[in-house]
């Protein structure tokens, strides 16, 4: 069995374009900043814990967990929760770089197989303008999103560039590398 810890939609939408039968479990972990931790690490260390949750109560299964960590200009990007916290963090973002670290844990308890990865994404922001946040804002409404945008979708149109080995990476889930631990665990993938 394969299981996905985790309640996005978003990352769920990523791991059904793999073809592969599976379900999702909320991992009840506790999200709560970790400032001693650097942004890579404190990405590692959420989807360590939200697989081993997982895990724990399905030790026969393969369990993804991953997390997101942003950061620009030193700053964490957390997802916005409303317009007024979206439209802050794309002022903030304006003419500047975030840099997008998406952590990866895949075990199998019963095997006593752990893989884990991350990936590092960079968004390039263009300047934008007050009036380019609001109609983006009103557009899309990306209160869920670490960033405040959408990259799938009109988001794409706040950058000048994307640097990344992984495009589903800055959604949330890097199938590439997904697909790479999947296939060293024995799943069968093109």
């Amino acid at each position: 069995m394969l299981i996905l810890a985790s309640s996005s939609p978003y990352r769920r939408a990523l791991l059904s374009r793999l073809g592969l039968s599976f379900v999702t479990e909320a991992p009840g972990v506790d999200e709560s900043p970790t400032p001693e931790l650097p942004a890579p690490e404190r990405a590692q260390h959420l989807a360590l814990a939200k697989a081993a949750a997982v895990a724990r109560s399905h030790p026969h299964a393969t369990v993804i967990g991953s997390d997101q960590v942003a950061l620009c200009k030193g700053e964490l990007l957390e997802k916005p929760g409303s317009a007024e916290r979206c439209r802050e963090q794309l002022r903030w973002a304006s003419a500047a770089t975030a840099t997008f670290y998406t952590a990866v844990s895949v075990q199998q308890l019963e095997r006593a197989q752990a893989l884990q990865f991350v990936d590092c994404t960079t968004v390039y922001f263009r300047a934008l303008s007050d009036a380019e946040i609001e109609r983006y804002i009103e557009a899309e409404q990306p209160w869920d999103c670490a960033g405040g945008f959408r990259c799938e979708g009109l988001g794409i149109s706040l950058f000048t560039r994307i640097v990344t080995e992984d495009p589903t990476a800055l959604i949330g889930l890097p199938l590439i590398g997904v697909s790479r631990a999947l296939r060293q665990l024995g799943y069968e993938l093109p």
